[in-house]
């Protein structure tokens, strides 16, 4: 990269140009109005904003050079005064399942993960909402991380952008299905979660179906409740793992603020809100949330509203001590279920062998 020297009365400093870039405010961060009131400053007539906004959003534009509708003058006006703060591919691994994760470098150096789960009937992008997390669920390789910061709105939908480039030059096929369950706790960046799926979702952005779209969450209610006056189209996912407030005590923080009836009670009014099942994440670790007594006890929260459940299988991480059960144990889990008209799936691990698999996500070169 190269460098320029900034003359002062002070030494000489070297500062490099990417990071003189970075001192300019980021045209994702503006509104389309924002743009607007802008580029008339500038001199700009009104719709010119709408041309910058569509490549930005809708033809995901890694550069003002690329905005060949605009006058070159206009884009290197652009481009003196803004950056687009773009991720960066750093690394990119493929799983013997056809699994793929990508070590994303956001534009401050920082690294996230998010992955591409390749399966018969769709492409399912599984995205990171912050670098590292503050909860420290006990299972998960994230969490021992702690937060570094949360990733921005722009910086979200670049990964989709990168995962969907990757569905289509791997499997011919175009990305189906956005999950937010990757690194991070996505309702502690409620702000920029929503922008993001907003711009996902939006006929001048990607214009992918909310319906497509699911948020999980290790369960803070006060989120949950301003999801349901924000009255949101996507689906929610909460991460139970336990239907016992000491047993989710033990391996999940977060519950001891927000218990078993607090989260009842915020996906009750969640429900009501939004009409939209809930899907309760539930991973069974041998011996300790994986009895029948623990099936029942999650059938019997599972009455508190309509909801589908998946089990999941533990993929163990260095940092816990927690091992998955055999597979005929998880089937007995399941079937308890099952048999009770609970919608339940047992769902394998995708990319274990490349760290791709839930809650082994934890950016170790970064």
């Amino acid at each position: 990269m190269k460098e320029q020297n900034i003359v002062m009365n002070t030494p000489t400093i070297k500062v490099s140009l990417q990071e003189i870039e970075n001192k300019k405010p980021d045209i994702r961060k503006l509104t389309l109005a924002e743009i607007s009131e802008e580029l008339q400053k500038l001199g700009e007539p009104k719709f010119r904003a709408k041309q910058v906004w569509q490549w930005l959003w809708e033809k995901s534009a890694t550069s003002f050079e690329e905005m060949t509708n605009l006058s070159q003058k206009l884009r290197e006006i652009l481009q003196e005064n803004f950056a687009i703060n773009l991720l960066t591919i750093a690394e990119e691994q493929k799983s013997d399942d056809g699994t793929v994760k990508s070590s994303f470098r956001l534009y401050d150096g920082k690294i996230v993960e998010g992955v591409l789960i390749p399966v018969k009937d769709r492409m399912t992008a599984c995205i990171s909402s912050q670098v590292g997390c503050s909860l420290s669920c006990k299972f998960c390789a994230t969490g021992y991380m702690g937060k570094k910061r949360n990733i921005e709105a722009a910086e979200i939908y670049d990964q989709v952008v990168a995962i969907a480039r990757q569905a289509e030059e791997n499997f011919n096929q175009p990305l189906t299905n956005i999950v937010y369950m990757g690194m991070g706790e996505p309702l502690m960046n409620y702000k920029n979660v929503l922008q993001s799926i907003d711009r996902l979702t939006s006929p001048d952005g990607l214009n992918m179906s909310p319906k497509r779209i699911t948020v999980s969450t290790a369960g803070i209610a006060k989120f949950i409740k301003m999801l349901a006056d924000d009255n949101v189209k996507f689906n929610l996912a909460l991460s139970l793992h336990a239907a016992h407030d000491e047993k989710r005590n033990e391996i999940m923080d977060i519950n001891e603020s927000n218990s078993l009836d607090v989260l009842a009670e915020a996906l009750k009014y969640f429900y009501e809100k939004t009409e939209n099942r809930i899907t309760f994440e539930y991973i069974l670790f041998d011996n300790f949330n994986d009895s029948l007594k623990d099936a029942d006890e999650l059938y019997q929260f599972t009455k508190h509203v309509p909801c589908r459940v998946n089990i999941l299988e533990y993929n163990p991480i260095e940092e816990a001590e927690y091992k998955k059960p055999t597979a005929e144990r998880m089937d007995k889990f399941a079937n308890y279920l099952i048999r009770r008209g609970v919608r339940t799936t047992v769902r394998r691990s995708r990319g274990k062998d490349i760290d791709a698999a839930c809650g082994q996500l934890a950016n170790k070169k970064g």
